[in-house]
């Protein structure tokens, strides 16, 4: 397999096909269909996708679609051989094929091709060349993790990852890394430090201080550098000062002196309520002490039970009506003055002493 290190060497002339940068027919049929234009792979670490541009309304009412097929380089150097093309996209209609999924060789030299497809008819094949050693992008770490070391902070970089998740080190066994920190509350220039691996201290850094750091992935063979990571802060660690050791001891002593307050208190409440509930403040009167409590001087009251001297001494009640008071009317004096005829005159002085001891018990009701 022809690799991209050995494409610096190669001369054209001993290239089995025509110039593969360049668009060329690869029928007769004298179509009009315009090929595609600005043939490019997007890349990204081993994620390739094929994009092309075609011309807006070349196709009329007819919908246009888009084949696209690859193979490695060196089988065109063969011409008594057929070559072997492999469709990748098949009559599709987006502007962009993705190539991920085919595991191209990192170290190959691939030659892929695409033509549009108007109502039956091909245009010319659109080709290029590509090597994904040289031409695929590298991408940033996967993840950074910032970690305290006393007054320095450990910085722990992952590898790009490929589409498969394995590192990207497997490809680029040269990548190293570039290290950025600064101050987070400085407007200094930030420092920078080269790593091998993939975790560094970064030394000369202050006590209880914010520092922020962001890493880039760089080759030097083919001068490739990605993108940095998002940056990532972290504050430094130290010795504690005594006035802080003094203030967390002022604070925790408080913090257990309320809560002991607190439980004292809560208890004090409940004792309170129970106290209140069980033997109220306020007395019973006297009247229903009498009544209700075992003594005068008690304030337990008495239960009632079965054999209580109320039920035995009470058979039942009988409600009776109110007794008729009986009226005597007393006559006038005038009347008491001529008694009546055919009396005796010692039956009247009888009558009148009747009807005067009646009157004086009358006055003594009375009184």
């Amino acid at each position: 397999m022809t690799t991209c290190g050995h494409l610096k060497t190669e001369t054209r002339g001993k290239m089995a096909a025509a110039d593969l940068l360049r668009v060329h027919v690869r029928g007769a049929d004298g179509s009009k269909v315009p090929p595609p234009q600005n043939v490019i792979t997007k890349t990204l670490n081993t994620n390739y996708t094929l994009s092309w541009d075609w011309p807006p309304g070349a196709a009329g009412t007819h919908a246009v679609t888009f084949t696209t097929q690859y193979v490695p380089r060196y089988q065109l150097k063969f011409k008594k051989k057929k070559t072997n093309w492999i469709t990748a996209c098949n009559q599709t209609s987006h502007r962009s094929c993705d190539l991920t999924r085919f595991n191209l060789h990192y170290l190959g030299i691939f030659v892929l091709q695409v033509r549009a497809t108007v109502d039956g008819q091909h245009s010319e094949w659109a080709q290029t060349e590509f090597c994904p050693d040289k031409e695929a992008a590298l991408g940033p770490p996967s993840n950074v993790t910032l970690a305290p070391a006393g007054s320095d902070l450990d910085v722990v970089v992952t590898d790009p990852l490929t589409s498969n998740n394995t590192s990207m080190r497997e490809h680029v066994p040269n990548l190293y890394y570039h290290v950025q920190y600064w101050e987070r509350q400085a407007d200094g220039q930030a420092k920078r430090l080269r790593i091998n691996t993939t975790m560094v201290t970064l030394p000369g850094l202050k006590a209880w201080t914010w520092y922020c750091v962001r890493v880039q992935s760089r080759d030097d063979f083919y001068s490739k550098t990605s993108d940095f990571t998002v940056p990532h802060c972290m504050q430094t660690e130290g010795s504690i000062p005594w006035w802080n050791i003094f203030l967390y001891f002022l604070g925790s002593l408080l913090f257990f002196f309320l809560i002991v307050l607190g439980t004292i208190y809560g208890l004090f409440r409940c004792c309170k309520t129970m106290k209140d509930v069980l033997n109220p403040s306020d007395q019973m009167p006297s009247h229903l002490k009498k009544y209700l409590c075992s003594s005068p001087g008690s304030d337990i009251p008495r239960l009632l039970t079965p054999d209580s001297e109320s039920e035995l001494l009470c058979e039942g009640v009988t409600i009776c009506p109110p007794p008729t008071v009986l009226e005597i009317h007393i006559p006038p004096a005038e009347e008491l003055a001529a008694p009546p005829s055919g009396l005796e005159p010692n039956s009247r002085s009888v009558l009148a002493c009747s009807l005067e001891s009646v009157h004086d018990g009358r006055s003594g009701n009375a009184s």
